[in-house]
């Protein structure tokens, strides 16, 4: 299948917390959009792999993705070498996306910072004929994405964009609750976290109503990106 959108995420509900609503707007508006989560997350202190997997496919029927997939890498210990490089070139030739959006620059989460770099090098191998990657026995084509964006996660960095969600905003919500074992939920009883407390679901909300109020909108999404940015036309600005 081809996607329009295809979001790398090291952890499942980093995708709902980074990007969620711009995935949800996308898909209102009749693109493909697709998660690849890097790994299981299970170092997490709550829960286990096995419960992060039933809510990471929870939160897929609620964004209505058309595809979500885990290449099962070691949370916390993978490296951007060949070995992983390859993994994510697959993913990006299996699906062809023309637009990329993956895990903040650098975030209080080592895990994040490494895995953007893992994707953006790969995207690049990925368009370079002469590095062979195969799936169900078949050799794939070279494919390189027009576009790769990161979004914003627990670290505040300026945004290069904002994208306005002011209508999915409570689908970003729901997506992320589907994640019951690792945020606030006060039917819950393992240790508290960093993540797990009130407050800090409610800094995602201050940081989408910081994000639209920058563009006059109720809500936003931001992202980075690596390179400038072009438009065709400047009436399509904001």
């Amino acid at each position: 299948m081809k996607l329009d959108i295809l979001v790398f995420a090291v952890h499942p509900d980093d995708a709902e917390l980074g990007c969620s609503g711009t995935i949800l707007k996308h898909i209102a508006a009749g693109k493909k959009v697709g998660i690849v989560d890097l790994t299981r997350g299970e170092l997490g202190t709550r829960g286990t792999a096995e419960t992060r997997d039933v809510e990471a496919k929870d939160s897929a029927s609620i964004l209505g993705l058309h595809v979500r997939e885990n290449l099962g890498i070691r949370d916390g210990f993978f490296q951007n070498d060949e070995a992983h490089q390859l993994k994510v070139v697959q993913m990006i030739r299996k699906y062809q996306p023309e637009i990329i959006l993956s895990n903040a620059l650098r975030d209080r989460h080592p895990d994040h910072g490494r895995a953007s770099d893992l994707v953006h090098d790969s995207i690049f191998l990925s368009g370079l004929l002469k590095i062979k990657t195969t799936l169900d026995g078949l050799e794939q084509e070279p494919w390189r994405p027009r576009l790769n964006l990161n979004y914003i996660q627990d670290m505040y960095i300026e945004p290069d964009i904002i994208v306005d969600i002011t209508p999915f905003i409570d689908g970003k919500i729901a997506s992320i609750k589907a994640f019951k074992t690792q945020f606030y939920n006060p039917d819950h009883h393992e240790a508290e976290t960093y993540i797990s407390s009130p407050e800090f679901f409610e800094s995602v909300l201050a940081r989408a109503r910081e994000f639209g109020k920058s563009i006059g909108a109720t809500f936003g999404e931001g992202f980075t990106s690596r390179k400038l940015l072009g438009v065709d036309n400047l009436f399509d600005l904001k």
